[in-house]
């Protein structure tokens, strides 16, 4: 459709990706190449200019329709990709979200070390500029304490989990609270 926007191409590509987890296989690819167009498409508009967290953001929902399909390296190109644009435009917490997601790609590669880093530096962005409810910085939280416990630090993800259990109770999420309880449980 002509003349739509940079946000309304994300907004429709980002409703279409979830409607296509109910298609049919063939019906799902063609979707999926139908969405990575219009994420394409938004983010050449926003390329160079002065939009550069909106640029990040349309890089940030290509990467997620990357990882649908598979393609672990394309979504880490493009999240790396985001992450410089945000280190320019100064937008502390939408670079936060960002390297939240390097992390997360890292501690799935099993590279604990990498995804350490990442998260290091995601929550010294949220205790700098975040909210104490904030969702996105719960999650860095329980990310960092999986990757503390997969490391074998007990001292350090015991505190962490301590923390996700307050920041997810503080916001409600009793699925977070319990999950935080379980690993405490586990850790003695």
């Amino acid at each position: 459709m002509k003349g739509r926007g940079p946000l309304e191409l994300m907004e429709s590509a980002w409703a279409a990706r979830r409607a296509s987890f109910d298609l049919s296989d063939a019906e799902r690819r063609a979707a999926v190449e139908a969405v990575r167009t219009d994420l394409d498409r938004a983010a050449t508009m926003l390329r160079g200019r002065d939009e550069g967290v909106l640029y990040a953001h349309a890089l940030h929902l290509r990467a997620h329709v990357e990882l649908d399909v598979g393609d672990v390296d394309r979504a880490a190109e493009l999240w790396s990709e985001a992450v410089a644009v945000l280190r320019v435009t100064g937008d502390p917490l939408q670079l936060a979200h960002k390297v939240r997601h390097l992390g997360d790609l890292e501690r799935e590669r099993g590279r604990l070390g990498e995804a350490e880093a990442h998260y290091a530096e995601a929550l010294g962005l949220y205790r700098a500029h975040g909210g104490a409810l904030d969702l996105d910085f719960a999650n860095a939280v329980n990310r960092m304490a999986l990757v503390k416990e997969a490391m074998g630090d007990t001292a350090e993800a015991r505190e962490l989990w301590r923390e996700v259990r307050e920041r997810y109770g503080g916001l409600g999420l009793q699925e977070g609270v319990g999950e935080a309880e379980r690993h405490l449980a586990d850790l003695g």
